[in-house]
C-alpha cells in the first residue's frame, strides 16, 4: 500500500525546508512567481457577429500609436505601439542584452528603460526613446544622463519584491558595474527600500517638481508602484503630479528576489489594472494620467486585454528576454551542465551563469549574445505582438487599439469575473458585485 500524498507538505515544500535548513536564510532566485493566479488567459474577447462588423486587415488600418504623459510634459512620450521594454538594469543584464533591447525598441518605434544602476551609454546610443529610472539606491544617478531621456520613472516599488529594494548578487558586481554603483567588487548589492530624500506623497510631489525643473518640463514623469494597495497608492501618485502611473503586479519578473516575496506578496495584473482604473476615475483623472500595466505580459492578446481593462500601455520584461533566447539552447550552451536545469526550466538569473549571455557579466558567456541578432529577434517579437493586438482589435470592429473596453471581454472563471469586473461567459452576471 502506498502512502497518501500530503497537500500541506508536498515534495516542493519539503525541498524548500531542506534548502533553508542548509542555507540558514531565505531563498533567492530570479524570473517570476510560481503561484498559479488569475491571469489574462482567464478572459476572452467577444468578437463580431451580426451586432457589429469586423474591419478588413488588408485595407483597413488599425491605429496603435500611443501617447504617454501628456498631463504636464511639453513633449509627451510618443510610441508606435503601446508596448515598451521595462526597466532592467545593466548589472542584472549584460551590456549586450541592454544594447540589444535598446536597439529593438528603436527598430519598432517604442522605448526601453534603464533600470537600477544608471544609464549604459551603448543602450542610450541604440535607443531613440529611453526612460530613465530614479530608484531609492541612486546608483549611477547622473543629471546629465537624465536630461537626455524621453521620460523619467520614479520607482516606489517593484511587483516582484514590493516593499523592499533591488538586489544584485556579488557575482555580477564587477568592474564597470561596481564603479557605476560605487560598490566594492564581488559584494552583494541590496538597495534601500525607500528613497533617501522623501518619504510620503507630499514629499513625492516636491520630488516630481524638482525633476520637472531639471528637465525644463519637457518630458513626462512616471511613478512605478508594486501592485499591493493599488487604490490608495494610485490616487496618491496621481495627486502628487505624476503624468503616468505604472502598476507592476505580483507576476512581474526580476533578476533576483527573495522567493517569499515572489510568491507571497502583491496582487495579479488583472485586478491591479481594474483597481488603478477605478482609482483614477474616482478622482477625475482617468484619461488624464496615463496608466501603464506591467507584469506577465506575454503576447498581443495579453496587451489587448490589458488595454480593454483600462491600461494605456504595457511594459514587458521577461518576455523580451525570452525573445533574446532566454531558456533556449543555442550554439555553445549546455543548460544542464552549466546551470543545473534543462532549458525551459531555468529561473537562476541571480547566479550570473546565464548560458545564453543575458543575465550575466561573465565575458565568455556574454559573447554568446550578439546584440545585433538579439535586437532583430526582440523587434520581431514586438512586431508580432503588435500585429496580434491589431488583429484582435479589428475582429471587434474597431480601428484603434485604445478603443478597446471592458464591454469587449467576458470571463472564463468566477475569479476572473470578480477581478476583471466583467460578466462570466454564458451569464450577464459580474460575480463579486453586490
Amino acid at each position: 500500500m502506498t502512502n497518501p500524498k500530503s497537500y500541506i507538505f508536498p515534495q516542493r515544500t519539503i525541498d524548500d525546508i531542506h534548502a533553508k535548513a542548509d542555507l540558514g536564510r531565505y531563498r533567492i532566485r530570479g524570473f517570476s512567481t510560481s503561484q498559479n493566479v488569475t491571469h489574462f488567459d482567464d478572459l476572452t474577447f467577444l468578437s463580431t457577429g451580426l451586432t457589429r462588423f469586423p474591419l478588413e486587415g488588408y485595407k483597413e488600418r488599425c491605429n496603435t500609436k500611443t501617447i504617454i504623459g501628456s498631463r504636464y510634459a511639453s513633449t509627451p512620450l510618443s510610441l508606435d505601439t503601446p508596448i515598451y521594454i521595462s526597466g532592467m538594469s545593466y548589472g542584472a543584464l549584460s551590456a549586450n542584452a541592454k544594447t540589444a533591447l535598446g536597439r529593438a525598441a528603436a527598430m519598432t518605434g517604442t522605448a526601453s528603460c534603464t533600470g537600477d544602476g544608471g544609464m549604459l551609454q551603448s543602450e542610450r546610443d541604440a535607443s531613440e526613446k529611453l526612460i530613465y529610472q530614479v530608484l531609492p539606491s541612486r546608483y549611477g544617478l547622473n543629471p546629465k544622463h537624465m536630461v537626455q531621456a524621453q521620460a523619467i520613472e520614479i520607482v516606489v516599488g517593484q511587483g516582484a519584491k514590493p516593499g523592499t529594494g533591488g538586489m544584485l548578487m556579488g557575482v555580477k558586481v564587477l568592474d564597470e558595474i561596481a564603479e557605476m554603483r560605487d560598490l566594492p567588487q564581488g559584494i552583494d548589492q541590496r538597495s534601500p527600500a525607500r528613497h533617501p530624500d522623501w518619504l510620503g506623497p507630499d514629499d513625492l510631489a516636491m520630488k516630481i517638481e524638482q525633476l520637472r525643473e531639471a528637465t525644463d518640463w519637457r518630458i513626462p514623469i512616471h511613478v512605478k508602484l508594486g501592485a499591493c494597495r493599488v487604490d490608495d497608492d494610485v490616487k496618491l501618485a496621481a495627486k502628487a503630479g505624476a503624468d503616468a502611473v505604472v502598476v507592476d503586479s505580483m507576476v512581474a519578473g526580476t533578476g533576483a528576489s527573495a522567493e517569499v516575496l515572489l510568491d507571497h506578496s502583491g496582487i495579479p495584473t488583472v485586478p491591479a489594472i481594474v483597481m488603478a482604473r477605478e482609482a483614477l476615475r474616482d478622482i477625475g483623472l482617468y484619461g488624464t494620467v496615463s496608466l501603464i500595466a506591467s507584469g506577465g505580459i506575454r503576447s498581443g492578446a495579453d496587451v489587448a486585454k490589458a488595454l480593454a481593462l483600462g491600461a494605456d500601455a504595457v511594459a514587458i520584461g521577461i518576455a523580451s528576454l525570452v525573445a533574446l533566447n532566454c531558456n533556449r539552447e543555442i550554439e555553445g550552451s549546455d543548460f544542464v551542465n552549466e546551470i543545473g536545469v534543462p532549458a525551459g526550466e531555468c529561473s537562476h538569473c541571480h547566479t550570473g551563469k546565464c548560458p545564453v549571455g543575458i543575465t550575466t557579466q561573465d565575458p565568455k558567456l556574454t559573447k554568446r549574445l550578439d546584440p545585433k541578432s538579439g535586437a532583430e529577434r526582440v523587434a520581431n517579437f514586438l512586431n508580432a505582438m503588435t500585429m496580434e493586438l491589431s488583429l484582435l482589435t479589428r475582429s471587434l470592429g474597431k480601428g484603434n487599439v485604445h478603443s478597446l473596453e471592458p464591454e469587449d471581454l467576458a470571463a472564463l472563471t468566477l475569479e476572473a469575473s470578480a477581478m476583471a469586473r466583467v460578466p462570466l461567459v454564458g451569464t450577464n452576471k459580474v460575480f463579486g458585485e453586490l
